[in-house]
């Protein structure tokens, strides 16, 4: 019987040569995710986001998730300083809101309707299928990020779908 063959997969020796930034996106690139914009304020109620790569629950007891913002992020100085962050799961008609978090330099707010959590203050963008008011519990530098644990404090659910990015597209999820 002839069974049809998976192309081989790339195999990376590292006893050879170390991962590179190319190889690594790549494989990350494969886990496809929801997409997620993180946002907070600083000392004086200035608004700050990012589309975030990395969010996950961590814990149902307590309620805990992590984010990891980049060093570059606008918005590191806030969240280490205030501690706190909300993150909003971005629903499908919001690809052009996590492109726009995803820009460096420009006012992320601009045009963005928002209302302020009522546990964090932190902005929580109108239409996001999910938004939830965290507190950092802790926080460690990984490499060229940070990762915050955030105790999850509130917890708004709305209707929709999903936006989902997979391979550096956004794609929409097909079935039922």
């Amino acid at each position: 019987m002839n069974r049809a063959r998976a192309p081989a997969a790339r195999v990376i020796d590292l006893a050879v040569m170390a991962v590179t930034e190319a190889d690594f996106k790549a494989a990350m690139a494969s886990f496809g995710s929801g997409v997620v914009v993180v946002t907070t304020t600083d000392g004086s109620g200035v608004p700050y986001g990012f589309t975030a790569t990395s969010f996950a629950s961590v814990s149902k007891s307590p309620p805990l998730c992590l984010v990891c913002p980049g060093h570059a992020a606008e918005a590191l100085p806030a969240l280490r300083a205030e501690k706190r962050f909300a993150v909003n799961i971005l629903s499908r008609s919001q690809e052009a809101l996590s492109v726009k978090f995803a820009t460096h330099g420009i006012d992320k707010f601009d045009g963005v309707p928002f209302r302020l959590g009522k546990e964090t203050a932190c902005p929580l963008l109108d239409g996001a299928l999910v938004a939830l008011e965290c507190r950092t519990e802790t926080s460690l530098t990984a490499g060229d990020h940070d990762v915050l644990i955030g105790r999850i404090l509130a917890i708004e659910v709305d209707a929709g779908d999903p936006l989902f990015y997979f391979r550096g597209r956004y794609r929409e999820l097909s079935g039922g």
